[in-house]
């Protein structure tokens, strides 16, 4: 086998039969051939179908007849139609596609990251680290390292990219460690974007990241402040998953401490981790799994791709110490098989499903609106006629309520501009009045006292001095 492969197989080295959309495994073709089926369906006269039971086929309705009836009437089909062998032929495209799954590992160095991603996928992606020697230059910057290798499992061929970034937390001031991280996850999303707008899209390469494991240092007391920071800027990109790296150097009391403390401090900055979807009609096994991997969060983690001997003379995966070994697989001794069983068994498909249809869209319809393309959002809506109908009367009648506050308006502005004209009008009159009033009892005074000096023999006017004449003779 090629290097970078492995191979699991089930007891024949083949892969079981998935289990057919017909009862006692028979076939589509034993199912038409048997003259029993039509009889048992609950139909006469031959018919193999609720129409042709009815006489023929029923008329098809119009869009706006079907999106006006409600509610949908759900039934299950007494006969065998075909579309329940629709999750078989998404199987075969799958996997004929394959897959493609990329991680990110942040963390601190030497918290075991490269060992943990071995671990996970058995597989030697990353080898044995150099230690750098005394004085030697280590850099100033975050690097960011993509290694990608195709394995197979039963015939499941993936395409896995683990994006490492060494340097992160390693140096005296880590002001804005997190930008290169954040800068490479959004060139990965402006990268699937920019494929999007092509005129030829057959062939989309997804190079998004689909999960975030970040490793949190077993301090055993809270979340650091880079811890903080990171995750604020992060969880809305990418989906996190916090680890907490080298459990073992904690005791079980610690880590239920840790635990707790972590989840205190990711609900009061307000940061989203992934959590594991819940659907309806999830049998109680999935329930029961999905509520274990939950009270596991963070995951308290060991890695190890060594194989030692266990007290028992068992091969485990895991540290051998003086006290006594640490099984990797072990569910009593770390939170890996829970890990495993969410990123990779059980949940891989809804970290790929979350960050194409809730991160990316929120950073396309980000980006997309700050460079000023904006959408009608009526345009691909599917409306009812009679809700339509409702909110154009509710439209009509706002639009008839504005036209009559501004006709009320206009009005009252007019009565008041002819109520001020009237008081001024008013106000004038009165003036004029005042006038005459004050111009006839001036007359009436000069009248009366007329009167009083023809009544005392006194002349209206002063006499007018004489004068002399003046002249020669006289």
């Amino acid at each position: 086998m090629a290097e970078g492969h492995y191979d699991h197989s089930v007891s024949n080295g083949s892969i079981p039969p998935s289990p057919g959309p017909y009862p006692n495994g028979s076939t589509a073709s034993d199912r038409i051939a048997s003259p029993d089926a039509h009889a048992a369906n609950g139909y006469t006269n031959g018919a193999t179908s609720p129409t042709a039971a009815h006489g023929g086929m029923q008329p098809i309705q119009s869009q706006s007849q079907s999106q006006a009836q409600a509610p949908v009437i759900r039934k299950k089909l007494a006969s065998w139609v075909g579309f329940s062998n629709l999750p078989n032929q998404v199987h075969r495209r799958a996997m004929r596609r394959g897959f493609h799954f990329v991680t990110m590992v942040v963390g601190e160095s030497g918290l075991g990251k490269s060992t943990l991603i071995n671990t996970l996928f058995e597989t030697k992606l990353y080898g044995p680290k150099s230690v750098p020697q005394p004085g030697e230059d280590r850099g100033k910057t975050i690097q960011i390292e993509s290694t990608s290798a195709e394995i197979e499992e039963n015939g499941v061929r993936l395409k896995l990219t683990v994006v490492d970034t060494p340097g992160f937390g390693d140096f005296v001031n880590n002001d804005e460690s997190w930008k290169p991280i954040v800068d490479n996850i959004e060139a990965r999303f402006d990268a699937y974007l920019e494929q999007e707008n092509r005129v030829n899209r057959s062939k989309l390469v997804d190079n998004r990241v689909h999960a975030c494991i970040y490793f949190i240092q077993p301090t055993g007391h809270a979340l650091k402040p880079i811890d903080v920071e990171f995750m604020r800027r992060l969880h809305t990109k990418v989906n996190l998953i916090p680890v907490i790296a080298k459990s073992d150097t904690l005791t079980e009391e610690e880590v239920v401490l840790f635990k707790q403390r972590i989840l205190a401090d990711i609900a009061h900055h307000g940061i989203q981790i992934f959590q594991p979807p819940q659907y309806e009609n999830e049998d109680e096994e999935t329930i029961q799994e999905n509520e274990e991997i939950i009270s596991k969060v963070p995951f308290a983690v060991v890695g190890s791709d060594s194989l030692v001997n266990s007290q028992d003379g068992r091969q485990v995966r895991g540290r051998a110490y003086p006290w006594g070994t640490i099984e990797v697989d072990n569910e009593a001794h770390c939170d890996f098989v829970k890990l495993r069983q969410m990123l990779v068994r059980t949940h891989m498909e809804e970290l790929r499903e979350h960050t194409n249809e809730v991160l990316y869209e929120n950073y396309r319809t980000e980006k997309l609106r700050a460079m000023g393309v904006m959408q009608d959002e009526t345009v691909f809506k599917e409306t009812n006629p009679a809700v339509k109908q409702a909110e154009e009367r509710a439209m009509h009648e706002a639009k008839l309520a504005k036209m009559e506050a501004e006709m009320k308006m206009v009005f009252q502005q007019k009565v008041q501009e002819k109520e001020q004209k009237l008081k001024q009008s008013e106000e004038e009159l009165y003036s004029r009045h005042r006038e005459m009033k004050e111009a006839l009892e001036k007359q009436r005074l000069e009248l009366e006292d007329k009167k009083r000096r023809i009544e005392s023999g006194r002349p209206l006017t002063p006499e007018k001095g004489t004068k002399k004449r003046f002249g020669i003779g006289k």
